[in-house]
């Protein structure tokens, strides 16, 4: 046995006792970590007494005095440990998103830069600057802010198809190679700017963001809310008029039939959509504006019987089929919101008239003149004729599906709404502060990314029986920690994740192993 001492890469030494047998070394005691000279030599000779205790020679150790030779031997183990600590980090959110990211197949994307920007769109989304702050100081990667900026050109330029073939064929392995369902809507992005160009342009904001410049995007999601495609349109474009162009650039692109049905609500509908939609040869189901149907049928829609799952399977002179149901939950809906909205008419003109500050307070009525008062009263009449309606539901279709059928599907459209939701609120896709249409699309196309990574994360956690949503996951994972120790006689290091708490522990398989991902 000797004393032998080891060089840390922190720069401290360690002082060991060691053994050689057969030409290899053994390490039978860490002594202590020393950073001077002094405390080193000190060490050196508590080795050398250790070795004559433990080669024979007779000396004696009193209770107490063992006691505090363990002590001591633990504390010098603690810190020969905690001197070889070389780093620590907050890795295992982007260590959970970074498997699904590569299970859905994005990992065939080349450049490391999509990643990145996806992991912090999807666990801490902000401008381009914070997230070069955000990787550096969570994940400990560097990324310069002007390579993320090359990078979004590079995007927009090369890889927005790519990552929606990818995310197309991911979603078609889910439903065993047949989409079946195609759910299509619209919503607007707004800018913080009153800037304007060919994209960027002032309309119906359905965020209530009239006055700034927005565009228009539409997305097409599977059955379960998977996005599979989208496209921008410029800010002023009529949303009615998107739905073509995108369904069809989508069958055209993946090569798909039109095994499938489209399904978009009553806002898209339109003779021109439907004619189109039936000249493609597409099937669809879209939410029809039944209190503007011909006066036949609305009378055969009113007839409907007003009962859960009772539905009239109305036919139109062009063969399409008009599907009326009733629903008491919506009946509920329709008539508290008509006596809230009425109620408020009824406190608002209390006094049977209309004054000059009541139409101030519709925007841009402020220039509108008013010599004298105008009476106003609520028509009881017309109030009574909208309670007909309240619960009556109509979804027009060129399909063979059932009346339940039609129901069910046109039921799932929540899915695209849920997806607007989370792309606008999770991951905070807008307002944007690109101000080019390259960099607008190449933001949007990370976004989708994003999308489609949450989606399949959300999946994999119900399969696996997780009880906790996406985002109490990756909350969880913000206060795990990895630690990287040096092993300097084995020339590598090891990383230890810490999951200490109960919740940390739960989800500890997701960051451990990779068994959920194949369930």
């Amino acid at each position: 046995m000797f004393v032998r001492r080891k060089k840390n890469r922190s720069g401290s030494i360690s002082v060991v006792v060691a053994d050689k047998s057969s030409g290899a070394f053994t390490e039978l005691k860490v002594i202590g970590v020393g950073t001077t000279e002094d405390d080193i030599r000190a060490l050196v000779k508590e080795g050398k007494e250790w070795i004559a205790h433990y080669a024979g020679q007779q000396t004696v150790s009193f209770p107490d005095e063992a006691a505090e030779q363990l002590k001591r031997e633990e504390d010098a183990m603690t810190e020969h440990i905690v001197s070889n600590i070389i780093g620590t980090s907050l890795k295992s959110p982007q260590t959970i998103i970074n498997k699904v990211y590569d299970r859905i197949g994005f990992n065939a994307v080349q450049d490391e830069e999509l990643r990145h920007l996806v992991v912090s769109r999807i666990c801490s989304p902000m401008s381009k600057k914070a997230t070069v702050d955000y990787l550096r100081r969570h994940f400990r990667e560097d990324v310069s802010l002007q390579k993320i900026y090359r990078y979004l050109d590079k995007l927009y330029n090369t890889q927005q198809e790519l990552v929606q073939a990818i995310s197309v064929e991911h979603t078609r392995e889910l439903f065993g190679g047949n989409l079946g369902i195609l759910f299509y809507d619209v919503t607007t992005l707004y800018f913080e700017t009153t800037d304007k160009d060919e994209l960027r342009e002032s309309g119906f904001s359905k965020d209530g963001k009239n006055s700034n410049p927005q565009v228009v995007l539409g997305l097409l999601v599977s059955r379960g809310g998977y996005p599979l495609s989208y496209s921008l349109f410029n800010g002023s474009q009529y949303e009615g008029y998107t739905m073509i162009p995108i369904v069809d650039d989508f069958v055209q692109r993946f090569k798909l039939g039109k095994d499938f049905v489209v399904i978009a609500d009553a806002g898209l509908m339109s003779s021109k959509n439907i004619k189109l939609l039936r000249d493609g040869g597409y099937k669809y189901i879209i939410g029809a504006r039944i209190k503007k149907e011909s006066g036949e049928i609305m009378e055969k829609i009113i007839a409907t019987e007003h009962r859960n799952g009772v539905f009239n399977d109305i036919k139109y002179p062009d063969g399409d089929r008009l599907i009326a149901g009733y629903s008491d939950e919506r009946a509920k809906k329709n008539a508290h919101d008509r006596e809230e909205g009425v109620e408020r008419l009824r406190k608002r003109y209390a006094k049977g008239t209309l004054t000059k500050a009541d139409i101030n307070k519709r925007g841009y009525n402020k220039f509108l003149s008013v010599s004298s008062g105008v009476t106003v009263s609520v028509d009881e009449e017309k109030v009574k004729h909208d309670a007909i309606w309240d619960g009556l539901k109509g979804y027009k279709t060129n399909t063979d599906l059932s009346p339940e059928e039609v129901y069910e599907a046109y039921q799932n459209l929540w899915n695209v709404e849920r997806s607007f939701r989370i792309t606008k609120g999770t991951l905070d896709v807008r307002p944007m502060f690109h101000f080019t249409p390259r960099r607008i699309e190449a933001h949007v196309c990370i976004c989708f990314v994003a999308l489609k990574v949450y989606k399949e994360l959300e999946r994999l956690l119900k399969q696996s029986g997780c009880q906790y949503s996406v985002d109490e996951v990756l909350r969880i994972a913000e206060t795990v920690v990895a630690i990287e120790i040096a092993r300097p006689e084995n020339n590598d290091t090891v990383t230890k994740t810490l999951c200490l708490t109960k919740e940390e522990r739960a989800i500890s398989y997701l960051i451990e192993t990779d068994d959920w991902l194949e369930l």
